[in-house]
């Protein structure tokens, strides 16, 4: 059987070799590339945002950050508002996440509260989040036109789980909203603003876990009283 005999650019034979495989020209980009373009654009952002703040970021910063053209980015967000809209979203998918795992632990309905609220402190205490937060206090623009959500999930958690706990009995009866949002602010909004006021009095696990165990003894102290005020 005859073999036919190639020459390679360089002019030596290849009989017998593959021939090279064709690469695609102007073809998409593959979906790892697209996400992992996604990735560092919305890492770039949040960097910039929270180092910069919202007024002093520009979509061209962030394009050239990520070595891609202005039009890469605005084709996927097609304001700045947009874009961090998009990391806010993110990060509060990523909370809820976590906060879905601490519902998963075993323990009396008083037990997982306890297991839930710490788990909110901890996610307030994120870098990330407390960047953002500045942010927003600072500059309330950078949410543009963004509505405001019918309920948020977080809160609904909370509260649903103060009813549980007044269902059996640890907690006194009551508005189970109201007793979730003084639970809130007794355990993580103290902490939360002095992060955000640039304070490192909540740094450290420890530290958190000995001023959330004090605030969690106030509060149970305080809605028991309701409780034996009931009886």
């Amino acid at each position: 059987m005859n073999t036919k005999e190639h020459k390679g650019r360089n002019g030596k034979d290849t009989e017998g070799q593959p021939a090279p495989a064709s690469r695609p020209r102007g073809g998409r980009p593959s979906k790892e590339a697209t996400a992992r373009l996604e990735r560092q654009i919305l890492e770039t952002a949040s960097d910039l945002f929270a180092t910069q703040g919202f007024a002093a970021t520009s979509m061209e910063q962030v394009a050239s950050r990520c070595n891609a053209g202005k039009d890469t980015i605005y084709r996927r967000y097609p304001s700045k508002a947009a874009l961090f809209n998009t990391l806010v979203t993110g990060l509060q998918a990523e909370v809820l996440a976590d906060l879905d795992a601490a519902l998963g632990q075993d323990g009396t309905a008083l037990d997982r509260l306890r297991q839930y609220a710490r788990a909110m402190l901890a996610a307030n205490m994120r870098p990330q989040l407390v960047a953002l937060n500045r942010v927003v206090l600072s500059e309330p623009a950078a949410l543009g036109e963004r509505k405001p959500e019918t309920g948020d999930p977080i809160m609904q958690r909370l509260t649903g789980l103060v009813e549980e706990a007044q269902n059996q009995s640890a907690l006194g009866p009551g508005d189970a909203e109201f007793l979730a949002n003084q639970l809130l602010y007794a355990t993580s909004i103290r902490p939360l603003m002095a992060k955000l006021l640039g304070e490192s009095d909540f740094d450290g696990t420890a530290t958190q876990d000995d001023y959330f165990r004090r605030a969690w003894d106030l509060f149970l102290k305080g809605a028991a009283a309701r409780c034996r005020d009931a009886t």
